[in-house]
């Protein structure tokens, strides 16, 4: 589930993308193809359109960053600290305390004559 909320996020930031860059804050983007008086869709209806588009791009954006971030997978800690000890590793008897073993001293190296 998480990597389907992922890929539409993404697809969505591109349209986002794509949508802000046909806008114009001058009117100029894709405004100013339809500037003919004849056209079915006007210079106001086209920039009111693109807002709407961008600002419903923006709001699912939102909406699924925060599904993803409810369906993001989490560990189980318990799965996680029983991977890491391994239970033959101490070989605990009952009635007896565990000590970790240790390791043996190093030797120092023998000084070298000249």
């Amino acid at each position: 589930m998480y990597t389907v909320i992922v890929i539409l996020i993404l697809i969505v930031c591109l349209f986002l993308a794509v949508v802000v860059l046909i806008q114009n804050s001058k009117g100029g983007g894709l405004a100013a193809n339809f500037s003919a008086p004849n056209q079915i869709m006007g210079v106001r209806k086209t920039t009111e359109t693109i807002e709407k588009i961008t600002w419903g791009l923006a709001i699912a954006l939102g909406v699924l960053s925060l599904f993803a971030t409810i369906t993001i997978p989490r560990h189980n800690s318990e799965s996680v600290i029983q991977t890491q000890v391994d239970p033959n590793a101490l070989n605990v008897n009952a009635g007896t305390t565990a000590t970790m073993p240790t390791a043996a001293p190093a030797e120092a190296p023998a000084p070298e004559a000249e």
